[in-house]
């Protein structure tokens, strides 16, 4: 199968259909995400774009405060369209440590 039918193949579905076929494919790659790390001791341990002080929490607040995607890359100069894609997906499939997240942050 190619990339293009898989894609025709995804947008046939169902809205709900397309979310629970988004959490598959995050939990198949939870085993290595790439451009994502976690390391004790560095933005509290908070999962992060590899190489930056970037917590993909303070990525999904700017989203949901309206702030758009070309300007988080402006915002952030090191960041790269992948990088905010994997963030998003990381945070679709790790959601319920997402809000865990936000909540510490706003509590603080």
């Amino acid at each position: 199968m190619t990339l293009k039918e898989l894609e025709a193949q995804l947008l046939s579905l169902s809205q709900a259909e397309r979310a629970e076929a988004m959490q598959l494919l995050g939990q198949s790659l939870d085993s290595g995400w790439r451009g994502i790390t976690r390391t004790p001791g560095v933005c509290g341990g908070d999962a992060c774009i590899a190489g930056t002080r970037i917590p993909i929490w303070v990525l999904v607040q700017a989203r949901r405060l309206g702030v758009s995607e070309s300007q988080l890359l402006e915002d952030y100069p090191s960041l790269t369209a992948s990088d905010l894609t994997s963030a998003w997906v990381y945070a679709d499939t790790h959601s319920d440590e997402i809000a865990t997240a936000l909540q510490d942050n706003e509590e603080a």
